[in-house]
């Protein structure tokens, strides 16, 4: 896109938060132990994502957080909420649609994944958020390559890409 056409020009750039650290315990090394998933690790999964429109991810430009993540590890739900720059970002579908990507390519099928725009952030909350949330809607988008290749630009972290076919 070139910069007549970004919807937010000079978007506020954020402090990232220090990446987690952990030193797998013998348990976690058992395949047979389940270890449950936390908010930080669903946060550790979109946090790299890359907005649409500026060389920056969802996390540079508070467009996700942790404190936005609600996980239920026993009820198999995860739900993330995001905050798009503007209230009139016309890129806020296509972020939706990146997270949840995202999460149903790296969380094992178990889990029911729900995404939306946080109440109050966009002039088109409600719509965008049915688009979200209708399963026939996401398969549909993904079906179309050249959404599906832009999807795939937004999840490519430092050359690897997350190209598998959803």
């Amino acid at each position: 896109m070139n910069e007549t056409q970004k919807d937010n020009l000079n978007p506020l750039v954020h402090q990232r938060i220090t990446p987690r650290t952990r030193i797998k315990q013998p348990a976690e090394l058992d395949n047979d132990v389940r270890d449950p998933f936390d908010r930080r690790e669903i946060f550790d999964l979109i946090r790299d994502i890359n907005d649409p429109e500026h060389p920056l991810t969802l996390e540079d430009l508070r467009v996700v957080s942790e404190n936005d993540i609600e996980v239920d590890d026993e009820k198999s739900f995860i739900k993330v909420s995001f905050t798009p720059t503007i209230p009139h970002c016309s890129m806020a579908t296509l972020i939706g649609l990146a997270i949840r990507v995202r999460l149903l390519r790296s969380l094992p099928p178990r889990f029911k994944v729900e995404v939306e725009i946080s109440p109050g952030s966009h002039q088109s909350e409600k719509a965008v958020n049915k688009q979200l949330g209708d399963k026939e809607r996401v398969a549909a988008a993904l079906e179309n390559n050249h959404l599906l290749n832009v999807v795939n630009q937004c999840l490519t972290i430092k050359g690897n890409s997350y190209e598998t076919t959803v």
